[in-house]
């Protein structure tokens, strides 16, 4: 997060502007970065939000800038405005959706997840960072190329955030259930699942300096699983990366860091892999 040089703030100029603001003063303070304010709102002029909130942060020490704009939907608007302004993370305050309105329609924050080139931070909780524990959420089981680079990433924005709040990293890993019908005999035993997953684990451990007192592997759905190690460690903030599916697929199978945004009592920091980040930038650029 160090070389993260501008971050996008998005204002709800009808909330409480102190969750997602504490988080980027924060960030900004220890990596020097610009802070850029964007109100994503097209009926009313919030221009007097903005120099207020500017100038505030200005008095504090920070280097800040601000905009109203709109491009056909909030989720859009942010995205735009990230790859104009060339920001490296994105901080958004989240609100859970109403769950009848979320069965019916994709919520803007879900998108924003989806579509945005960047990493995202969902905040939820004014809780303080400082001497927390940090939960990074990885898929050992998973070794192709494409989830080694985003588990690399993850771990290393944990620990990132864990020397930024001089907090604890905590890793979970979740493996699957026995099956009977798998064809591998290795998987229709539950003692037999486990033992593969701690063995990969231990070169992860290795590679990434964890603790076995900080390795959590635990047999279930990631989805379930994420919110209840994250709530039993009493995390401050959850690490997880997503494949960023989109369209069709998207639509119906979901990603997990959507599936737990509202589950996870934590900030929630979501990112995605390099190949998946140049493709949305691609898709950006085509609007």
């Amino acid at each position: 997060m160090q070389a993260i040089r501008r971050i996008l703030v998005i204002i709800d100029a009808h909330e409480d502007q102190g969750f997602a603001l504490k988080r980027a003063k924060l960030i900004a303070g220890v990596a020097q970065s610009h802070l850029h304010l964007l109100v994503c709102e097209r009926k009313h002029d919030h221009g007097e939000l903005l120099q207020r909130l500017q100038a505030s942060l200005r008095e504090e020490g920070f280097s800040v800038s601000g905009e109203q704009a709109w491009h056909d939907n909030p989720w859009q608007t942010a995205v735009v405005v990230q790859q104009a302004q060339g920001c490296g993370l994105v901080i958004k305050q989240h609100l859970p959706d109403n769950p009848l309105k979320r069965a019916l329609l994709t919520p803007d924050d879900w998108k924003l997840l989806r579509y945005c080139p960047c990493p995202v931070l969902m905040v939820k909780t004014d809780k303080p960072w400082t001497g927390g524990k940090i939960l990074a959420a990885v898929d050992v089981g998973n070794a192709d190329l494409e989830h080694r680079t985003l588990h690399a990433g993850i771990v290393s924005h944990g620990y990132e955030i864990a020397r930024l709040a001089s907090g604890e990293l905590h890793v979970i890993s979740a493996h699957p259930s026995a099956m009977l019908s798998a064809a591998d005999p290795a998987f229709q035993l539950r003692e037999t699942i486990e033992e593969r997953y701690r063995e990969a684990c231990k070169a992860f451990q290795a590679e990434y300096g964890i603790a076995d007192a900080q390795l959590h592997i635990e047999e279930g759905p990631a989805a379930a699983l994420i919110p209840k190690v994250s709530h039993e460690l009493g995390a401050v903030v959850t690490v997880i990366g997503t494949v960023a599916r989109t369209g069709f697929s998207g639509a119906l199978m979901g990603n997990t860091a959507e599936v737990v945004l509202d589950a996870l009592e934590s900030d929630v920091l979501v990112l995605k892999p390099d190949e998946i980040i140049d493709h949305l930038e691609e898709l950006v650029a085509r609007r």
